[in-house]
């Protein structure tokens, strides 16, 4: 092989021969972290903030005698030990030992010590979180942390109060009810309604923080009812109903979403605020102790199995020859076709169809994940018939999601501009590839159905495009980016959206223009145009929607090619010195929690090697 492609990088001539040896090396990896099923399920980062969490759910159950479980003790002061020993630097805690000290996390973190008597041992990493908290805050007062913690999350309650609930638990915010009047009453009495009426409602979380809305909102009523007597005597005849609600929505598990910050939030403020024998509590504390991992640490979520499966197959897809046995693909295609919901999903009241990030018990159906399994579908090429059925129901979930702008949302149509319930460029975009590969399968009805869903999506992304060609994703960030938007990963991915099906010509030629310009002088990419350093995730997203927009020919600028030789150089490099596996804190979790994943980097590696070698070769 090797067609003496020349590109000029720092080290060099870099040819095509070197560019496969990268490719080959890349999917020899990604190939190596199948499990036995042969799909891939990655490992999520350690989390300060969900540890900090977890222990204090850990240790308030500990104090009411909840659920005796011998584990309990030692998981609490590993914990401890852990974040001890993950301080930053400046005294603060980031939500992965890669990010930056920011000031939910290190209030979470300083909470946490403060909730069990063993914590007071660590007076040293105590004084310097409570420096920075100083620093940040200009006091440690109660009042004025509840205020910025409160300002950070501005009308979104979804984060804001279950940290201050923690911390009046823990003992941060002073004494008895005293504590409690820092904290906004939460109404969980309005859970009781049915689903359809929650966006009429205007709840103050997001739809996933349902779990939240009901135990963090009983224990504020609980330790300081409502001084509004008709308030009060509604929350107390509606406290019954709520808890059945959130019993009929947890899964058999515990875990909420598979979320342990989530989780630990509802068991925490079950088990202090007298309802510790709830099945509730139990279900989730078991949860939360089986999802300690050996270190001592938490994670955010258990798995991204799905999502990483679905990745990895599209990055796969690009070969020249099949990397795939047919008896492995037919075993991708049967896991993937047993995770599609069947029946309607209790948490969301979502219909059947759709597909959630984790093949786990608290998976919920969502938009990025259903579409990304109808496109693996696509890519794998077999079971026919079981794969038609299912693609038409999945295609029809995404079209029932699809919300009045024209934009898809992540969980439920409708529900709320709230951050994580609007409709977003990057899952909008997913949604229109994954529904113009099936088309030419859909029943005629639902073709029409299709066509005009994909004139308001095309719609919807040239509205939400900046005045500057780039679009912000949803559920990816930059911590040093303008108000921590990924742009890179949003404009790469609407790029490649664009540059597959041809629907806008004009907006793909300016997300061109605007990713060439976001480009650094050494060929890489961060998360937009700050001189933020260069991540292998962003570079690898940015170098492949550049690519596909190449490989389509419209309108591309004489900037494209070199610019894509140029990427390409920057990750070969990193692949040839063995730097390009280290993953960047570029995941976006619920309420600005930031997390990586091992298998970002090299997925997004592997897909856009293949499709750039592929698009210069044919350019050759």
């Amino acid at each position: 092989m090797g067609y003496g492609l020349p590109v000029q990088n720092i080290s060099g001539t870099l040819s095509t021969s070197r560019i496969e040896s990268a490719l080959l090396t890349t999917r020899a990896a990604l190939l190596a972290f199948r499990t036995p099923e042969v799909v891939w399920s990655g490992q999520l980062s350690a989390s300060a903030l969900s540890t900090a969490t977890a222990l204090v759910a850990l240790a308030l159950s500990e104090k009411n005698q909840t659920l005796a479980d011998p584990r309990r003790e030692r998981l609490i002061k590993s914990g401890l030990t852990w974040l001890a020993a993950h301080i930053n630097a400046d005294g603060g805690w980031g939500d992965t030992v890669n990010c930056r000290s920011n000031l939910s996390t290190t209030t979470l973190v300083w909470a946490a010590f403060g909730a069990w008597p063993g914590g007071a041992a660590y007076s040293s990493t105590i004084s310097a979180a409570e420096k920075w908290l100083a620093g940040k805050l200009g006091g440690l007062d109660p009042e004025n942390l509840a205020a910025k913690i409160l300002e950070r999350y501005a009308s979104d309650r979804t984060f804001s109060v279950p940290i201050l609930t923690l911390c009046a638990l823990a003992g941060r915010l002073g004494p008895g009810k005293e504590a409690w009047r820092h904290i906004v009453p939460l109404p969980f009495e309005l859970s009781v309604f049915p689903p359809a009426c929650f966006a009429a409602l205007r709840l103050p979380v997001v739809s996933y923080a349902l779990p939240a809305l009901i135990a963090v909102g009983y224990a504020r009523h609980f330790h300081a009812p409502s001084l509004n007597p008709l308030i009060r005597t509604i929350r107390n005849a509606a406290t019954k109903r709520a808890l059945k609600v959130l019993e009929s929505i947890q899964p058999l598990n515990g875990g909420f979403l598979e979320a342990i910050p989530l989780t630990s939030f509802v068991t925490m403020s079950l088990v202090a605020s007298g309802q510790a024998d709830h099945t509730v509590a139990a279900r989730g504390l078991a949860f939360v102790m089986n999802s300690a991992l050996p270190d001592g640490s938490w994670q955010i979520d258990t798995n991204l199995s799905t999502w990483l499966t679905t990745l990895s197959v599209h990055a796969l897809g690009y070969g020249e020859v099949e990397l795939l046995s047919e008896s492995e693909k037919l075993g991708i295609c049967d896991w993937l076709l047993r995770q599609q919901y069947r029946e309607h999903h209790p948490y969301t009241n979502a219909a059947p169809g759709g597909w959630a990030w984790t093949n786990l018990p608290g998976g919920v159906p969502d938009a990025d994940d259903t579409a990304g399994a109808l496109l693996a579908l696509k890519t794998l090429g077999v079971r026919k018939a079981e794969t038609e059925e299912a693609v038409v129901a999945g295609v029809r979930w995404l079209l029932d999601l699809q919300n009045s702008d024209g934009g898809i949302p992540t969980f439920c149509r409708g529900w709320g501009n709230l951050p994580f319930d609007r409709s977003s460029a990057d899952l909008t975009a997913h949604a229109l590839r994954a529904w113009t590969v099936w088309m030419h399968i859909l029943p005629k009805n639902l073709q029409l159905r299709t066509q005009a869903a994909i004139s308001r999506a095309v719609e919807f992304l040239r509205y939400v495009q900046e005045p500057e060609g780039a679009w912000g994703p949803l559920w990816f960030g930059s911590e040093r980016e303008s108000g921590e938007l990924n742009r890179v990963y949003g404009t790469s991915r609407v790029l490649l959206a664009l540059s597959e099906t041809g629907l806008d010509a004009q907006r793909e030629e300016i997300a061109v223009h605007w990713l060439i310009r976001a480009q650094k002088a050494d060929g890489g990419w961060s998360g937009g145009l700050a001189s933020g350093p260069c991540s292998v995730e962003e570079t690898a997203l940015a170098l492949e929607a550049l690519a596909a927009a190449l490989e389509g020919g419209r309108r591309t600028p004489d900037a494209l090619e070199p610019a894509i030789r140029k990427g390409v150089s920057w990750l070969v490099s990193r692949i040839e010195n063995g730097t390009w596996k280290q993953p960047s804190a570029i995941g976006f979790y619920f309420a600005k929690l930031w997390y990586h994943e091992e298998l970002y980097p090299i997925i997004f590696t592997v897909a856009a090697l293949g499709r750039a070698l592929r698009v210069l070769k044919n350019k050759t």
